[in-house]
């Protein structure tokens, strides 16, 4: 069964291209993921300093391993200084239909 989740991020003012190019170059590396269907990340046109990433695995395991991968850890230890709470906040979504 596929897992999709979304992930939103607060960057700190004066820290929003930072995590753009953070999240520009991870997303390529996750769309490289064995297993991953979809990585889709954005900035919210409300405001400048939030980001929405919608994520979509083919199942636990590539979730898991999705998680562990180098790029994932690096990109989440960097991203700390940057954004409020020190991390993004994950949402797993469950289908309707």
């Amino acid at each position: 069964m596929t897992i999709s989740l979304y992930a939103r991020i607060h960057a700190l003012p004066g820290h929003e291209s930072t995590v753009a190019a953070l999240l520009a170059q991870l997303a390529s590396a996750v769309r490289a993921e064995p297993g991953n269907i979809a990585f889709e990340p954005w900035r919210e046109t409300e405001s400048e300093g939030s980001f929405f990433v919608y994520e979509v695995y083919d199942d636990e395991a590539a979730f898991g391993a999705h998680l562990v991968s180098r790029h994932s850890v690096e990109f989440n230890a960097a991203l700390a200084d940057h954004v409020s709470g020190g991390a993004s906040e994950l949402t797993e979504l469950r289908a309707l239909a």
